[in-house]
């Protein structure tokens, strides 16, 4: 079984996060970029699944430029065997990058596709639902266990207030949550190797797909300041103001 992961290239979860004085998005130039958290979970997950015989060949794939090989090849270093770069200077929203990775896990006759159940900088939480519909395969979000056998996968998911376990006949779509695994480091020898795994290059055009601007971003800002607290010298004053300030009790 072959196994696709999509990755995203955002900016390092640690880094300090500047909004464009214009307040159309944040700075990107000279800000460290990363692949995306949950993505990164959903790497290793594959791995660890062809580490156990159960699929036989992990690719994984970027929509963006040139700049996103630099995560392909850090996958590749991690243990992924083949990347593909679908490439565009376009920004892709959910629907055009759902239609694109169909288009992909058709070409590439793949049994499972794993991929982070959101992207840190938009938090959209969109594709993997989106894919799953296009495709008509069956779907698990939130993924915090993933056991595959046969031709089914047996997944574990987080809900409110607890666990809940679900069957999926393959080929489906599964997203990955935090606690499902902790994605591995890179050894440097396996960094050197990546340099020499195949990275594909598809442009865009070449699927027929046009990205659609299906979202529109009004606005981008900082969040308030927070306030200074204030020391209350006892605990009526500590009441009052509880009361009648910040109206948290009645």
């Amino acid at each position: 079984m072959k196994i696709l992961v999509a990755i995203k290239r955002v900016i390092d979860p640690y880094a300090k996060i500047r909004v464009q004085s214009d307040g159309s998005g944040v700075e990107t130039n000279n800000v460290k970029m990363t692949i995306n958290p949950f993505c990164e979970i959903a790497v290793e997950e594959a791995i660890r699944l062809k580490e156990l015989g159960v699929a036989s060949e992990v690719v994984v794939v970027s929509i963006g430029d040139k700049s996103c090989q630099e995560q392909l090849r850090g996958a590749l270093a991690l243990g992924a065997d083949r990347a593909i770069q679908v490439d565009t200077a376009k920004t892709c929203h959910p629907l055009s990058v759902a239609k694109i990775l169909k288009e992909i896990a058709k070409q590439e006759q793949v049994g499972l596709v794993l991929l982070g159940k959101q992207s840190i900088d938009n938090d959209n939480n969109q594709v993997p639902q989106m894919l799953a519909g296009l495709c008509g395969w069956p779907q698990a979000t939130f993924a915090s266990e993933v056991k595959i056998e046969d031709e089914t996968a047996t997944i574990t998911r987080e809900i409110d207030g607890g666990l809940e376990t679900l069957k999926l006949s393959l080929p489906a779509v599964v997203s990955t949550d935090l606690r499902l695994n902790e994605p591995r480091y890179a050894s440097l020898p396996n960094i050197m190797k990546a340099k020499r795994k195949p990275l594909d290059v598809i442009e865009l055009s070449s699927l027929d797909i046009e990205p659609s601007d299906s979202q529109e971003i009004l606005e981008v800002f900082e969040p308030s300041k927070r306030e200074a607290g204030v020391m209350v010298s006892s605990v009526s004053e500590l009441v009052d103001k509880l009361k009648n300030e910040a109206k948290v009790v009645d």
